[in-house]
């Protein structure tokens, strides 16, 4: 079944809302303001870029609407994918630069949809955690009981009101201390000569699963990905091909979670983007290569990277800088795809 990009665009955003609704839900209504100021400024931005490309108006010849260009929805869902991997405590001005950022630098500057090089979303995420690292690190302290039912989250003890939230987020008021705490990922990268059993406590954010909601997090994004595998919107392959390479490397040094262990599997699987990139950030058909081998190939090198970057890198989360390298090495992988003498020899044969 063939579809337009406006409807494709549209089946991803509705895949996106398993996911929005538990960040949410366990990270704060932060969430919602960064989603609701990223696809103003998104919308804003495309405009005045298509403005000044002198774009052509999207199947309007006589209509002078401003509003013409962006019915492919693209820009929403560019939009959508940063504002859901930025922590709730994040001021709205960093929102709107990340934004920016995206729209500008990640797209337009190639010439717009379909010709850019690098995924949007990670150019204007990756803008951001090089720049203000302190101000994305700030992530809301969850601790949870062993049934999701019991479930503490930031809508509940010291997490600050609603109105304390947005002055949060229009700088009127700094956060309050011991409403942030390190991520699971960070508590298990920077946890010294402890073992993984002296860390996997709930005081240090962490359930039977993962970390504290974050495992819950990444099976709701894993339910959106199911959804656009069974509508056809996405292939398999690179979401796979990365969710492998992470589950193999990470059972590898895992050694039963000693002191110098990387984590389980499952913890590596269910904490941090890893299942929203896997299936709404690895599966860009514009940033990634073409054929079966190719996407194994991708997928593969982002599941590599980011268990790097998460172990041995700077940084807890490697998801967004993995994408943006393999991004740069899709036009080599392509290159070589078609190179191979077996699709050289197919093409040889069907120009006979």
């Amino acid at each position: 079944m063939n579809m337009t990009t406006q409807k494709v665009m549209q089946q991803v955003l509705v895949a996106l809302l398993p996911g929005a609704i538990a960040l949410a839900y366990f990270l704060g209504a932060g969430i919602l303001i960064n989603l609701i100021v990223a696809v103003v400024t998104a919308l804003i931005t495309e405009t005045l870029m298509l403005r000044l490309r002198a774009a052509k108006l999207h199947g309007v010849q006589t209509n002078n609407s401003i509003f013409a260009p962006l019915q492919d929805c693209s820009v929403i869902v560019t939009a959508a994918l940063l504002a859901l991997c930025l922590p709730p405590y994040l001021p709205i001005w960093l929102v709107i630069t990340g934004v920016v950022f995206a729209v500008i630098f990640g797209k337009h500057i190639y010439g717009g949809l379909g010709h850019n090089l690098f995924n949007p979303a990670m150019v204007g995420f990756a803008v951001l955690i090089l720049s203000y690292p302190y101000a994305m690190s700030q992530w809301p302290s969850l601790t949870t009981n062993s049934t999701l039912t019991n479930t503490v989250t930031a809508f509940a003890g010291n997490q600050p009101g609603f109105q304390d939230l947005v002055l949060i987020k229009v700088g009127a008021l700094s956060i309050p201390d011991g409403i942030t705490a390190a991520t699971p990922l960070d508590v298990i990268k920077f946890r010294g000569s402890q073992t993984i059993d002296e860390v996997w406590l709930t005081v240090n954010g962490f359930d039977g699963l993962a970390g504290a909601g974050w495992g819950w997090i990444n099976i709701a994004f894993l339910l959106g990905g199911l959804y656009l595998l069974k509508t056809r919107v996405i292939q398999y392959r690179a979401p796979l091909a990365m969710l492998i390479a992470i589950s193999v490397l990470s059972a590898l040094f895992y050694d039963s979670g000693s002191s110098e262990s990387f984590g389980s599997p499952l913890f590596h699987l269910l904490s941090g983007g890893t299942m929203f990139a896997a299936f709404f950030i690895v599966t860009d058909p514009v940033t990634s290569p073409g054929g079966k081998s190719g996407q194994w190939a991708f997928g593969i090198g982002v599941g590599v990277i980011t268990f790097v970057i998460r172990t041995t890198g700077a940084y807890p989360e490697g998801l967004a800088f993995a994408i943006l390298l393999m991004n740069g090495a899709a036009p080599l992988i392509d290159r070589l795809r078609l190179t191979s003498p077996a699709l050289l020899s197919k093409a040889q044969e069907q120009s006979k």
